[in-house]
């Protein structure tokens, strides 16, 4: 394997130095943002609202990393919650740990949604906390989940202004443990037209991914993860793999 994978590192440093590909992959998602190609996935029957390319760089990384704990704001339908537990569970099957769980925050949860997860087979791996991501009180109760976990993953994907998901990196970057992965999602809103989103409070310059470049010039301890952009291509989240080095 150790050529493949050599083969592979390489192929991956190439692709971040092909400006014509990565015009290409820009011109489809731009293209695929407005007919709303993300909604049309699902994963173990749940809406899951993400690219499929993003679904396998999360769960190349968490078959890496082994998390006891995945914490994600934003919930919508529940997939990336499915998502994240059925592949925690795969982890336990084939050895890892037996006690990973995921805690989603959302500041609605929505009845249907919540009956449809709570009916799901791997809701024996998820919790969910009703209110903003931001509340204090949230925010206690998902650093208190995270005391004593050994390997913690953390997603932001709930309100996409600047000010919003800087906010969250303050308060649950932390949470991350070294060489895990904070991701942030949606950071593609800054290299998208400024009329993608004419109905939403966020655009160029007031985004995640401008959120991200702000945050890290104060925490030295993550650092963007550039070869998943450069496997991935077609992301949602470019600049948004967040590695932490400390």
């Amino acid at each position: 394997m150790k050529p493949f994978k050599e083969e592979v590192a390489e192929r991956i440093s190439q692709n971040g130095k092909n400006r014509r590909l990565r015009d290409a992959a820009l011109a489809f998602t731009a293209a695929s943002t407005a007919p709303k190609y993300s909604y049309n996935f699902s994963w173990l029957g749940r809406p899951i609202i993400q690219y499929p390319q993003d679904l396998v760089a999360m769960q190349e990384l968490i078959w890496s990393i082994q998390p006891d704990l995945i914490v994600e704001t934003g919930i919508a339908h529940g997939g990336s919650l499915v998502f994240y537990a059925s592949l925690l569970e795969l982890n336990a099957i084939c050895g890892g740990p037996n006690d990973g769980t995921v805690l989603g925050i959302d500041i609605d949860i929505r009845a249907h949604n919540r009956t449809a997860i709570e009916a799901h087979p791997m809701f024996k791996r998820i919790s969910m906390i009703e209110g903003s991501s931001l509340a204090p009180e949230v925010i206690r109760r998902a650093t208190e989940a995270a005391k004593g976990k050994s390997r913690v993953m953390v997603c932001l994907d709930s309100n996409h202004t600047h000010d919003h998901v800087l906010a969250e990196l303050k308060a649950y970057a932390a949470l991350t443990t070294v060489d895990s992965y904070c991701v942030v999602f949606d950071t593609i809103i800054e290299d998208l037209p400024e009329e993608t989103y004419p109905d939403r409070p966020w655009g160029r310059g007031n985004n995640p991914k401008s959120a991200v470049h702000e945050f890290l010039k104060t925490h030295p301890e993550f650092q963007i993860d550039k070869s998943i952009d450069h496997k991935l291509l077609i992301s949602v989240a470019p600049d948004g793999y967040l590695k932490k080095l400390a």
